[in-house]
């Protein structure tokens, strides 16, 4: 069986029709809508740790990340972001896992992260493609833009609020430079040379097409006729930037932009997408082959009075993020929902169980997870740098079952966020400053029961630090103890 893992980064739940629609209004994505009518739609489905590249350690190796013991940082990086590196040199990815299994392999992404001095996401992939120019990529240095065009994409409004997002969009902007044509974005090259890719490999006996799809990450550039599919006839200022900031001061008009281009990148990330799914039915390949539709985490877009991504205090129209998982095998149903609680690890786990490869069963030499094999087979004890913490939810979706998970816990930074069916609990990692919403009410996120239910904060915390493996680095409390509480927020009792 084939595989094809797609993540969009940046792709809120709500903006795909299937699961509702956004507080602005609904998004159109007719191709994931359809997609999703030929698969399991899962609705209950959470990050392991945040932001972009700790996600994707998470994705890559169906192991924690969290809670950040090892603290690496890179020059030309994010300092001070925990979990933010390559992957570990000791954990294996699921593309060496394949690539053992003699699958085809390869990547095709758009993610500058990914790419940085250090980075190593392309490691056991045969073949893999980087798509440059996103947002602050060092691809160009020239020409400058005009400051005409910079003050067409941004706003005096935002222009005075923060001198760095001129900096920002004018190196985004010189990114852009000839890019004329819908071809030309981000999304299109990266779903093209995906597409052409499969066209060059249709004949392998079985193969693994990661796809990483920036969009519809920040800078939110798209042609204008995707815009105006959201701006209500409206004559709306430009504004493609994620200020990550408190917006309430900003004009109405400013916000609806905002939004407007947002929800057209999104349009037009499901135009690609359907071009890609156009290649694949032509290709005669939907008959076996697995595809994976998910995001790293969505965005805020003016909830709250914010605009940007934060772990704290934590929100659903970041934190809740879509799968998509499509399953050649007509008989086990097509568009089914289920709400079973899973976490990226139980992706990678998942399609491993689906394609029939255990960790256990594979063979190794030695701690050489690259190349060649040998007839001595090991257990997964003698390598337990192989096992999973992700969980297989295949049966669940076979069975229509839901359990699986009575939590899970998900890391940003100093901060968590424990989730269970009724609960949601967001606090630092000293057990400070808690916000807890119950799940159950109405409007769940509009009070903080915290005060009132000590005893549910106190549990669900200590469920976090059994999933950190009974303590949190040092270097993380002291970083948590330096930090500056969310106003509104309550103490945490009984921590020991």
């Amino acid at each position: 069986m084939n595989v094809i893992l797609i993540i969009f980064d940046s792709l809120r739940k709500d903006c795909i029709e299937t699961f509702g629609q956004p507080p602005w209004g609904k998004v159109h994505t007719p191709n994931l809508v359809k997609f999703a009518e030929e698969s399991f739609i899962l609705g209950n489905c959470y990050p392991e740790s945040l932001p972009t590249l700790p996600a994707r350690r998470a994705m890559y190796t169906g192991k924690r990340v969290f809670p950040f013991n090892e603290r690496n940082e890179y020059k030309s990086d994010f300092k001070g972001s925990p979990g933010w590196g390559p992957i570990l040199e000791e954990r294996t990815t699921i593309s060496e896992l394949l690539q053992m299994d003699d699958y085809t392999t390869c990547f095709v992404s758009d993610n500058m992260h990914q790419f940085k001095p250090s980075k190593n996401f392309h490691r056991g992939f045969d073949e893999w493609h980087y798509i440059r120019g996103y947002e602050h990529d060092y691809y160009t240095t020239g020409p400058l833009p005009r400051d005409e065009e910079i003050k067409y994409w941004l706003p005096e409004e935002v222009d005075k609020m923060n001198s760095c997002y001129k900096d920002f969009l004018t190196k985004a902007l010189m990114n852009m430079n000839g890019r004329i044509k819908e071809e030309d974005y981000f999304v299109a090259k990266v779903m093209r040379k995906a597409s052409n890719w499969l066209e060059q490999n249709y004949d392998k006996d079985k193969f693994f097409l990661m796809i990483e799809a920036w969009s519809p990450h920040e800078t939110w550039f798209c042609p204008d006729y995707y815009r105006e599919m959201y701006t209500k006839g409206k004559n709306l200022p430009q504004q493609v930037l994620s200020l990550y900031s408190d917006i309430s001061h900003l004009p109405e008009e400013i916000i609806a932009s905002t939004q407007a281009n947002y929800s057209g990148v999104i349009t037009m990330c499901d135009f690609w997408f359907g071009f890609l799914m156009n290649t694949i039915k032509k290709l005669n390949m939907l008959d076996d082959t697995l595809i994976v539709v998910t995001s790293d985490h969505g965005h805020t877009l003016g909830e709250n009075n914010y605009l940007g991504k934060r772990g704290y205090p934590s929100t659903p129209e970041i934190f809740d993020i879509p799968v998509l998982l499509r399953h050649p095998d007509d008989s086990l149903g097509r568009g089914i929902e289920n709400n079973i609680l899973i976490q990226h690890t139980d992706i990678t786990a998942t399609i491993l169980d689906i394609i029939g490869i255990k960790p256990r069963e594979l063979e190794f030499i030695g701690t050489d997870f690259q190349r060649k094999k040998t007839k001595e087979k090991y257990s997964l004890e003698d390598f337990p740098e192989a096992k999973l913490h992700g969980k297989s939810f295949f049966n669940n979706l076979r069975n229509r079952d839901t359990k699986l998970r009575d939590h899970v816990t998900v890391g940003w930074g100093t901060f968590i966020t424990v989730i269970t069916d009724k609960w949601w609990l967001n606090c630092k990692v000293n057990g400070k400053g808690a916000f807890l919403y119950n799940l159950e009410n109405s409007d769940s996120f509009r009070k903080n029961v915290a005060d009132s239910n000590p005893e549910v904060g106190t549990k669900l915390f200590k469920l976090a630090l059994d999933d950190a493996g009974g303590r949190f680095p040092d270097y993380l409390l002291n970083m948590a103890n330096d930090d500056i509480d969310a106003p509104g927020c309550s103490e945490l009792v009984a921590i020991e």
